[in-house]
């Protein structure tokens, strides 16, 4: 075996740092997100950015990044150590391994402050000092990426299992129907890498249908080289007059390596009230301990 390919000596520097925007202020869940950031709303039992936390995990990542806003504190709390309660339910014979996925080892969380809402580039450049010159993931908790039913690797998992061959700049997309496309970012799609692997030659945010590249959406998850930092340093505002993590992207393409992944999953749009209803309902169904009485309770609701 070629000693530059073996497990030992990776071609591509590992992805170990992810950065994880949270700094939103919920404003369509009010009156819900007025003291509770929108990141710790539950899905049933767990909140929006344990699942992402827990993705980033499964995927490798060593170091949780949180892009935070006032008011948001409560994010990092969720993954701090409990003492009154953990020492409550240990003294009545409660069992404690439900939160062991909230304690996060001293210095893997690290957060930073975006003091002024100005777009989603600018939240990912607010972390350049920590991501430094490393290549580093992005996860919107937002976008609830869960695996197939039958199983299988995570969104960033499968993310980071194609940049170990390919390396460079990667984007998670999903197809949707062609008139939804002007809410999104898309991709100008080129080779065929594979099955799930499509070379990118441009992106555009939120484009008319009619001038749309393709349905091909960008879905939240993202796996990027340092030099991104660099490109928002100048980047100008873009659409919505924020700084768009899309155009410094489309700047990059033709320069490094650039892919798409498309997702082999479920996406559920939980920036959306529909979209956290409809998450909500899908993984209750899901769950052995509770999947049959909801069945039976959604039945009786649509009869």
């Amino acid at each position: 075996m070629n000693s530059q390919t073996s497990p030992q000596t990776p071609r591509h520097k590992p992805i170990k740092k992810a950065v994880f925007p949270v700094a939103g202020l919920g404003t369509r869940f009010l009156p819900a997100t007025k003291a509770i950031p929108k990141e710790l709303l539950p899905i049933v039992d767990r909140p929006l950015i344990q699942y992402a936390v827990d993705e980033a995990r499964e995927a490798g990542i060593e170091q949780i990044i949180f892009v935070t806003g006032r008011g948001k504190t409560a994010i990092v709390e969720h993954f701090d150590i409990a003492f009154e309660l953990e020492t409550t339910m240990n003294e009545r014979g409660k069992d404690l391994s439900v939160l062991d996925p909230t304690r996060a080892t001293p210095g893997d969380i690290i957060t930073v402050r975006q003091q002024v809402p100005m777009g989603l580039g600018h939240a990912i450049w607010c972390a350049r000092a920590i991501v430094g010159d490393d290549p580093f993931a992005i996860l919107l908790p937002d976008e609830l990426m869960v695996a197939n039913r039958d199983g299988g690797p995570g969104c960033m998992k499968q993310m980071v299992e194609a940049y170990n061959e390919v390396g460079g700049n990667l984007i998670s997309v999903l197809e949707v129907p062609m008139e939804d496309v002007s809410s999104y970012g898309v991709i100008a799609p080129g080779a065929q890498v594979s099955d799930t692997l499509t070379e990118v030659t441009g992106l555009v945010e939120k484009p008319p249908v009619e001038q749309a590249p393709s349905n091909k959406i960008i879905s939240g998850r993202y796996i990027l080289q340092a030099e991104v930092m660099r490109t928002l340093e100048g980047q100008e505002k873009g659409a919505g007059g924020e700084i768009q993590l899309t155009d410094a992207m489309a700047k990059m393409i033709g320069s490094q390596p650039f892919h798409a992944v498309t997702f082999s999953g479920r996406r559920f749009d939980c920036g959306s009230k529909t979209g956290f209803v409809e998450a909500t309902l899908a993984l209750a169904l899901e769950r052995e301990d509770m999947g049959e009485e909801v069945r039976a309770i959604a039945r009786r609701l649509v009869c």
